[in-house]
């Protein structure tokens, strides 16, 4: 009797809210159909949807269920749509605590230009950028106290009479935690996509002249862990200085790193200078959405939320709700995010279809109404659109 080698997969997947579930429904066909190409169909994935956001608050009365977070985990893997954020009460936000339940510790943020997308700048093919943001400190540790409340209050008259530090009574207090455990394994992170890719350089991106112990201190212990644990594969600036090198030696990745502000000017005027960008929470954030602004917008930017042993991939923009149920929405992020998701599951041939589906639709004018807009070309809806990528797979 021949052996049946045949696999399935089963992955979990949140619809989410607005778009969600119409960019998440074409996402699944497309790699569907790329996973049953790349393996001859020997391996298919079993869809297990799991609840959050509004269809989880309406199915449970909770936005955020345990049994979604423990499917989640014990997968190993997630694809997710965009998720409302409950006005007023409930959950501060639903992304962030899907993110700290599961130590998501890393945002991996891919940003490359797609020839035929109308882009603000004039050569935007110079960005190819993959950003590691910090996912679980800095802003989102969310510790802040109202103006005039007693903890504020407090805070004040503690650093008075304990620092001498005096500030205005009617300010508000907040505290932006960033320690060297989590900074060290963002960055470790970072390096080794670098390492394992082959790519130039890892920028650490902070604002340390200013805040010399949180974001200052991120960026000392990102080159003290290259020195630790990179000693053959990374080379620092201040390395090829002492040495008397004018350039990276072959095989080697360069750390550098740049004050934030000026990081974004040079992502605009030097773009092709820069492969990774290693960053605090909220540095990563503006950087991510103003890289995708260059090369068309959030409806092309993919996103994956990493930890050691659970990994997250989500279309990063909202969930649009003006525009739900019209089937006028952009689902490249939720395809490229899907593609994400194949290549960190070893499926790389899979990953590659959905990549070059997407692209050549793009490059042939194939553009939803968000893209074609600003071309002033015909616009795709998202089911043709969809249709569209299909027919470009092998």
């Amino acid at each position: 009797m021949a052996l049946d080698l045949r696999k399935e997969l089963v992955i979990p997947v949140i619809p989410g809210d607005g778009i969600g579930p119409e960019v998440v429904a074409v996402t699944k066909k497309l790699i569907d159909a790329a996973v049953n190409a790349s393996t001859a169909g020997y391996v298919s994935i079993r869809w297990q949807e799991v609840l959050a956001g509004e269809a989880a608050f309406n199915a449970t009365g909770e936005w955020l269920p345990g049994s979604t977070l423990g499917d989640i985990r014990a997968k190993g893997v997630a694809l997710k749509g965009p998720l409302t954020t409950p006005v007023g009460g409930g959950i501060r936000s639903l992304n962030v605590a899907i993110r700290q339940a599961l130590d998501l510790y890393a945002s991996v943020r891919p940003v490359r230009y797609f020839e035929g997308v109308p882009s603000p700048v004039k050569e935007p093919q110079r960005l190819n950028v993959v950003i590691f943001r910090e996912n679980t400190e800095d802003v989102y540790k969310g510790l802040e106290w109202r103006c005039g409340s007693k903890e504020a209050l407090g805070i004040m008259a503690f650093l008075k009479s304990a620092h001498g530090v005096e500030l205005s009574q009617d300010s508000g207090i907040g505290l932006k935690p960033i320690s060297e455990s989590a900074s060290k394994r963002l960055i470790r992170a970072a390096l080794s996509h670098a390492v394992k890719k082959k790519l130039k350089s890892v920028t650490l991106v902070h604002k340390g002249n200013i805040m010399k112990f949180t974001e200052g201190a991120f960026r000392d212990w990102g080159y003290e862990l290259a020195r630790d644990e990179f000693p053959e594969s990374v080379v620092s600036e201040s390395d090829l200085r002492a040495r008397g090198l004018g350039a990276v030696p072959d095989g080697m990745v360069l750390l550098n790193d740049r004050i934030a502000d000026n990081m974004f000017q040079q992502i605009l005027t030097r773009p092709d200078e820069y492969s990774v960008l290693a960053t605090p929470n909220l540095n990563g954030d503006y950087l991510a959405d103003a890289c995708a602004a260059q090369v068309g917008g959030l409806g092309l930017a993919p996103g994956a939320n990493m930890g050691d042993d659970v990994a997250v991939f989500e279309a990063v923009h909202g969930t649009a709700p003006k525009y739900a149920g019209k089937n006028m929405a952009n689902p490249c992020s939720a395809m490229l995010s899907g593609a994400m998701m194949l290549e960190h599951l070893g499926y790389e041939p899979a990953s590659k279809m959905v990549v070059e589906a997407v692209a050549s639709a793009l490059s042939e004018g194939v553009l939803t109404q968000d893209l074609a807009r600003l071309a002033g070309t015909k616009s795709y809806g998202t089911v043709e659109f969809a249709s569209e990528v299909m027919a470009r797979l092998p």
